[in-house]
Parts: C-alpha cells; sequence; structure tokens
C-alpha cells in the first residue's frame, strides 16, 4: 500500500497556520471558503485521485488531511464563539440588586363596580341572575308584558326596529318574559341585568344605550309590603343604613298598582342639599305589582299567585352613588375618569 500523505502535508501546515494565526471568526470563514468549499485549493487536490494507482490510500490520505484541518478550524471556531457569547453575556447582564418595574394596577370602570354590586346584594337575598338576548322579539319585549300593538304605552320605551317583529330591547323586562314562560306557573325570585336600547332626549343624563337590573318575584300571598322591604334593603346596602324608600303612585303597563320609588337623600339624610334639590329624596327606579294579564298570558292563576316587578337603571345608581355628572363619561373609556373610583366607598 503506498503511502500518499506527503501530497498534503505543505498544504495542510500551511491551512492550519493560518486557522491558528486568525483574529475574528469572519476571517476564519474565509480561510474555510478558500481552501476547504468545493471548488477550494485544499479540495481541488482531490483532482490528482485520477493519476494514481492505488486511489483507496490516496482517498484515506485526503481524509485524513482534511479531518485535521477541519479540527483545528473548529477548535478555533469554538473560541471565537464562546468570547462573542461571553461579550454579549457581558453587555446584557440584569443586576438584579436593583427594584423592579412596578407594574400599575388596573381600575374597576364604576359602571361593573355598581353592576357587580347590585347583583351581590340580590343574590344575598336570594335572586338568581338571568341573562338573555339583547335583540327580541315583539312578543317579549312587549306583548306578553301587556304592551299590545298600537298601544299608546309603547310610546314610552320607544326603540330600535330590525323589522316589524324584531328589535332591540328597551327593557331587560323581556328577560321575565322568557323566564315567565318557562316556568311552567312556578314560584320565580329573580333579576335580569343587560343592556337597553331606546330612542331618548339628547342631554347628558340619558343615552340611547342604558343598563338595567330588573327584578321579578311571582309567588303566593306576594304584596306590596314584601316590594317595599325588598327595595328599603337594597337601599341600605348600596347607599347608607339609615336610607328609607317612599312609594309615589305611578303608571307602568306591565304592574298595577305602580310606583315611583324614591330614596331618602343619602348625602343630606333627609334634610335636603343640591344633589336631592333640597327635596331629601331622589328618585331612583319604578315598581309595582306584577298586573294580572301579565300572569295570565305567561300561564299564572292571578287568583292564586301575585308577584312585584322593579328596575332600576345602573348608570343612574352610579351617577349618584358618585356625583357623575354625565352618563357617557361610562363608556369613553378615560383612564383619568375611571382612575378617580379606585378607592371603596364606605358608608
Amino acid at each position: 500500500m503506498e503511502n500518499y500523505s506527503h501530497i498534503f502535508d505543505e498544504i495542510t501546515s500551511k491551512i492550519i497556520s493560518l486557522v491558528e494565526e486568525s483574529k475574528s471568526l469572519e476571517a476564519l470563514v474565509e480561510i474555510k471558503n478558500k481552501y476547504l468549499s468545493k471548488k477550494g485549493e485544499f479540495s481541488q487536490l482531490m483532482i490528482k485521485i485520477r493519476e494514481v494507482a492505488d486511489k483507496k490510500s490516496f482517498g484515506e490520505a485526503f481524509n485524513a488531511a482534511r479531518k485535521s484541518i477541519e479540527e483545528k478550524y473548529d477548535e478555533k471556531a469554538d473560541k471565537f464563539n464562546q468570547e462573542l457569547l461571553n461579550k454579549k453575556l457581558e453587555s446584557e447582564q440584569v443586576d438584579i440588586t436593583l427594584p423592579g418595574n412596578t407594574l400599575s394596577r388596573g381600575v374597576e370602570n364604576p359602571f361593573f363596580k355598581v353592576k357587580k354590586e347590585i347583583e351581590d346584594i340580590f343574590v344575598s337575598m336570594g335572586y338568581t341572575v338571568e341573562t338573555g338576548p339583547e335583540i327580541d322579539f315583539d312578543k317579549y319585549v312587549f306583548e306578553l308584558l301587556n304592551i299590545p300593538k298600537d298601544h299608546p304605552a309603547r310610546d314610552m320605551q320607544d326603540t330600535l326596529y330590525i323589522d316589524n317583529n324584531l328589535l332591540l330591547r328597551s327593557h331587560t323586562s323581556s328577560i321575565q318574559a322568557h323566564v315567565m314562560e318557562h316556568a311552567n306557573g312556578k314560584p320565580i325570585k329573580i333579576i335580569c341585568p343587560g343592556k337597553t336600547y331606546r330612542r331618548d332626549d339628547d342631554d347628558v343624563t340619558h343615552s340611547h344605550q342604558f343598563a338595567q337590573v330588573e327584578g321579578l318575584v311571582i309567588d303566593k300571598n306576594i304584596n306590596l309590603g314584601n316590594l317595599k322591604a325588598t327595595l328599603e334593603l337594597f337601599a341600605k346596602k348600596m347607599f347608607s343604613k339609615d336610607s328609607k324608600v317612599r312609594f309615589r303612585s305611578s303608571y307602568f303597563p306591565f304592574t298595577e298598582p305602580s310606583v315611583e320609588v324614591d330614596v331618602s337623600c343619602f348625602n343630606c339624610h333627609g334634610k335636603g342639599c343640591p344633589t336631592c334639590k333640597g327635596s331629601g329624596w331622589i328618585e331612583i327606579l319604578g315598581a309595582g305589582m306584577v298586573h294580572p294579564n301579565v300572569l295570565k298570558m305567561s300561564g299564572y292563576d292571578p287568583e292564586v299567585y301575585s308577584g312585584f316587578a322593579f328596575g332600576v337603571g345602573i348608570e343612574r345608581v352610579a351617577m349618584l352613588r358618585y356625583g357623575i355628572d354625565d352618563i357617557r363619561r361610562f363608556y369613553q373609556s378615560d383612564i383619568r375618569f375611571i382612575e378617580e373610583f379606585s378607592k371603596k366607598v364606605e358608608d
């Protein structure tokens, strides 16, 4: 077997010297491209295999020389890569003894603060929370609530129609209609929070969109005294421990008798102030006993069952409680406004 290693000794020694003397990874890569690439000076020596008799020995000698060059190359490349890594780690190191960057704590919109609190108050009294579609049929928004087509009472809740039978609900009473329809004459004790829509007066206390929490109780022997006690307990928990409520006669097509409900001013405690316009009372919601026609249409015998219903505007409560002057502030996502409500209001 003939030895061909002497053919590669000179160029191998030359390449290894260049590798050892290289000063950067870029220079090292240039050496590899010049000598070890497919058309590099070292690789081209493989062409001489055509001229030799013992091609196997020639190939082994070529591969051995190439291996020694590549080992030296890899060793040098690893050294450069480690130096680059050390420099990067040094430049990017973090001083863990420094205080961290603190993130500001988010603040809940007062609308949702009040909505959750109203729900919690009534859930603590044994009510369940029901939801329903915001786009609903005329049957549930009006007809099952004793407001037939062409009834003048519809003007009180002028709303936005999609077609003659489908509309954006003007109150969450439509949820009550759905619940009564599927209750099969059984007792009900629910609240229905949600968004509602109406064409309304253009001033800072009204909006085409607002939210309500409506309540409904149906059972045997329910009377106005139960309604007043419920709303007075709600007022005490929501506003002030000494809050009182009073009823004033009113009209709603789905209740009879119907009442407007005032709560004693939680700012002056009934003495008279700008908040209550000197009267000592603030109008806060509407309520009444469920109309016998509504009971009948939903499968209840009004001779056996009675009930009461009430509805309160979530924004209305929040505006009174926090002294907010414009309903649009709830929907403008102004962080400066929202941050004003980071503290809990105490009684």
